[in-house]
């Protein structure tokens, strides 16, 4: 995807504006407490560059899926301490609606280089439909718009593809890095460029793996995924999670890498249990010998030691989906001790390692790695679709405006 012609926040004088900067303020909630901060993290750098220049900041989101009504639950309230707390307890302001008479008194009584928050965007049905008119509403509220939410740049929402229409936009600090490291890593990689695919369904990753199988030196697949691969190749994969409509697709897979010398890596080794839990008592196969009453949850030990030579060997990492059913122990294994090999080449400046999507993050969050690869996206959608070869409708807005 072209990226050369969007304007980034970071390249320009903008000074003493009031900006709409929409964000993905979506974080994982348990008993009013987030769990995970990692987005907010992402969006503090454009953040504190807006405030240095004296701009007022409007922050627009959206939060849950509340079907264009009002719903406390999905209130953008519960987020504002969060955000304050990693803006050393600055005090933010708060408007109960995004457009309307609240939102422009909000916005009024702002100083530049003050901050407010707008109430969930979804609680207008207008967001998701991208109405016209609601995107009108929201850009009469700013002077220059800023996406800093590419993990929702794959949807058609009003804030994210029709208010470049109406005000001069940008593309925030954090959006600027991880468009830049996803097209480094898979338009202009250096080579060897290794992918890792990992997940339960190639039938949701069919796109990505027919794109980077013409791009990548090398790909490891793992996962569920993994046992089609075997099952096209006739091997026994038990009773494993496996989608048998999908056999036919595995096999023209291999067939377009064989064609584009891609080396496809499926497991020489896997571990099984009799069922998936924590704890599982567990064997080791060789994928030749797994027994028809077994489940396979994980590679095993030869498989690893070949997928860290290849590592080793490789100048870039793209690496999407986890290795194993990681959420249960030890079928984690796999993805931690890999995930630790690539956080321990690119600290020596050996590879470049990119990775995301929803999965990932919260695998390598569990290998305690998550802050270790050269980038690694909270996106999962917007991700997924970019590997898939697609142009997102949020980052084409930009380019237009």
């Amino acid at each position: 995807m072209d990226i050369s012609r969007i304007n980034f926040i970071s390249n320009s004088n903008i000074s003493k504006k009031t900006v709409l900067l929409r964000v993905d303020l979506n974080l994982p909630f348990e008993k009013d407490k987030v769990t995970d901060n990692l987005r907010i993290d992402r969006i503090l750098e454009t953040i504190n560059l807006l405030q240095e220049r004296k701009c007022k900041v409007i922050i627009i989101s959206h939060l849950g899926r509340p079907l264009g009504k009002i719903d406390k639950n999905f209130s953008l309230l519960r987020t504002l301490k969060p955000l304050s707390d990693k803006l050393r307890n600055q005090n933010i302001k708060f408007s109960n609606d995004c457009i309307g008479q609240e939102a422009i008194n909000t916005v009024k009584e702002l100083n530049f280089g003050e901050i407010c928050l707008f109430e969930n965007l979804r609680f207008y049905k207008e967001e998701e439909m991208n109405d016209i008119t609601f995107a009108k509403k929201l850009s009469k509220l700013g002077d220059i718009f800023v996406n800093e939410a590419f993990s929702c740049c794959h949807r058609k929402h009003s804030s994210i593809v029709s208010i470049p229409k109406f005000l001069p936009s940008f593309a925030g600090v954090g959006l600027q890095k991880e468009i830049t490291k996803i097209s480094e890593v898979l338009e202009t990689p250096k080579r060897p460029l290794m992918v890792i695919i990992g997940g339960s369904k190639i039938s949701t990753k069919i796109n990505t793996l027919l794109n980077i199988v013409k791009k990548a030196d090398t790909i490891a697949i793992g996962g569920a995924m993994a046992n089609t691969f075997l099952a096209a190749q006739n091997f026994e994969i038990g009773n494993s999670l496996s989608e048998k409509n999908m056999i036919k697709n595995a096999l023209e897979i291999i067939k377009i890498a064989k064609k584009n010398k891609c080396e496809l890596i499926l497991p020489s080794d896997v571990i099984t249990a009799n069922r998936l839990e924590h704890g599982s008592k567990t064997k080791m196969f060789d994928v030749k010998e797994v027994p028809n009453d077994e489940m396979i949850f994980d590679i095993g030990e030869k498989s690893i030691s070949y997928l860290i030579s290849k590592i080793k060997i490789s100048k870039s990492l793209l690496w999407n989906g986890p290795l194993g059913a990681f959420e249960f122990e030890p079928f984690d294994f796999s993805t931690t001790k890999i995930s630790q090999e690539v956080a321990k080449l690119t600290s020596q400046n050996k590879i470049l390692s990119v990775a995301g999507g929803g999965d990932t993050v919260a695998a390598l969050t569990k290998a305690k790695v998550k802050n270790e690869f050269s980038y690694l996206s909270t996106a999962g959608g917007a991700f997924l679709e970019w590997l898939d070869g697609k142009e997102l409708p949020g980052i084409l807005a930009l380019r237009k405006a």
